[in-house]
């Protein structure tokens, strides 16, 4: 019998869940820290790809930590502003708003790495330069997303008014859309183009790469105490440090993290883009 890929991610979870609550139970350690990841692709792939790493970060701190996202990044974003996770990655942006509003402090990012924002077109409309995308129905994955769609709309703004926008929920979400005739453009970001499908990646080109910024922050809400993040920093500095530890990150897309400040978003905050 042959098992689809949505299968894929729950049997990986269960199997880990059921190890985690064995280790947790010997430890007589009862606490579980819920890792929200923002769901910029389908909750399936982020499962597969993020779950592993949280069993070795659970190992490592001796605390069980639970994979955790949202149908949308709508919903995220009001989830973190409830303060729903113990441990979140958010887009810039999400963090210097509905983030720190909620009390999330900064833990790690991603390692010597910024954040960058492309508008993506169909290999075969033969694009040359953004303003011929004016008037043209251009793919977003939602308001809030920052590279995406913040960075890559303000540049539409001057170089291609009269653009028509659609928010589809996440950076697949617009690559499909693109690579399938529905839209003539779409934001996204470097790192999700790189992890797409190469079958959809190959009817794709990059029509305009932003400047770079921060990238993602990984943050805990303020329940998470002082020496549980003292403890976490050094999970996450240390999974660089093994084959498997680099393994798990190429998954995600990267090759370490680093420790974060809330001040290195400084950056973002200058560009002093209002709440919407």
């Amino acid at each position: 019998m042959k098992l689809g890929v949505g299968w894929v991610a729950p049997m990986i979870f269960g199997l880990w869940l059921s190890c985690s609550e064995r280790a947790v139970a010997e430890s007589g350690e009862l606490s579980v820290l819920t890792f929200g990841i923002v769901p910029q692709q389908a909750s399936e792939k982020l499962a597969r790809d993020w779950v592993p790493l949280m069993g070795l970060l659970s190992n490592a701190v001796g605390q069980q930590i639970r994979f955790a996202t949202a149908p949308n990044i709508p919903e995220f974003e009001r989830r973190l502003s409830l303060g729903t996770y113990d441990i979140a990655y958010m887009n810039p942006y999400h963090f210097i708003t509905v983030g720190q509003e909620a009390g999330y402090r900064a833990l790690v990012r991603q390692k010597n790495h910024q954040l960058r924002g492309i508008i993506v077109v169909s290999s075969d409309l033969r694009f040359e330069s953004v303003s011929e995308l004016a008037e043209h129905s251009i793919a977003f994955p939602a308001p809030m997303a920052f590279a995406a769609t913040l960075i890559t709309r303000s540049h539409l703004n001057t170089q291609a008014p009269g653009y028509k926008t659609t928010f589809v929920n996440s950076h697949d979400s617009v690559y499909r859309g693109v690579a399938d005739g529905l839209f003539a453009a779409g934001g996204g970001i470097v790192r999700t183009l790189q992890d797409l499908d190469p079958d959809i990646q190959s009817k794709l080109e990059v029509l305009w790469l932003s400047p770079g910024y921060t990238s993602h922050a990984i943050a805990t809400h303020p329940r998470v105490s002082d020496e549980a993040r003292s403890q976490l920093v050094s999970a996450f500095l240390a999974v660089g440090d093994s084959e498997s530890g680099r393994s798990l990150l190429s998954a995600i897309g990267m090759s370490g993290f680093q420790p974060a400040d809330d001040s290195d978003w400084d950056d973002v905050r200058q560009l002093d883009i209002g709440k919407r």
